[in-house]
């Protein structure tokens, strides 16, 4: 390498250690076409700097519950339905998110909470309700739902 060349490069092993992955995981997403390694005149593989985002693409894009299928189509541009792809991965996010802050909003509602039985607990059927019914699935709930049992609340039913 010229001295005038800063350009970074890895070794598989040390890409994968930069990311604590296994070396088995770089070559099957090569295998997959996630990635393309550029060969060093001896065959072996040698990663660059483009090649350290692109593993960090896959890597969040896994997080977010992308299937390796999901990644490839998000790494080429040339991929047909792409964009539809990418929305309907949108949508899914903002889905789950919004199992999240139902759950949020339940263990928050079970810690305030002084019932014995939390599921029996009105404030608490509230929050469930819509699940029960089979309608509105994953929706987010109103924040701030008082009722008698709640902890600092010591006022008896209306």
């Amino acid at each position: 390498m010229k001295s005038s060349d800063t350009r970074i490069r890895w070794s598989v092993g040390e890409l994968a250690a930069r990311f604590d992955l296994e070396t088995h995981v770089l070559r099957h997403w090569e295998d997959k076409g996630l990635l393309l390694p550029d060969r060093d005149p001896a065959g072996r593989r040698v990663y660059g700097e483009d090649d350290a985002y692109r593993v960090a693409t896959i890597l969040a894009s896994k997080a977010s519950g992308m299937s390796l299928e999901e990644v490839r189509g998000l790494l080429d541009a040339s991929t047909e339905g792409r964009r539809e792809a990418l929305e309907a991965h949108l949508v899914e996010l903002d889905r789950r998110q919004a199992e999240v802050e139902r759950s949020r909003l339940l263990t928050r509602h079970a810690l305030e909470c002084e019932a014995h039985d939390i599921t029996a607990c009105p404030g608490f059927r509230a929050h469930v309700a819509d699940i029960v019914e089979g309608t509105t699935r994953g929706l987010p709930l109103a924040v701030g739902h008082d009722h008698p049992t709640r902890r600092g609340d010591r006022t008896s039913p209306s």
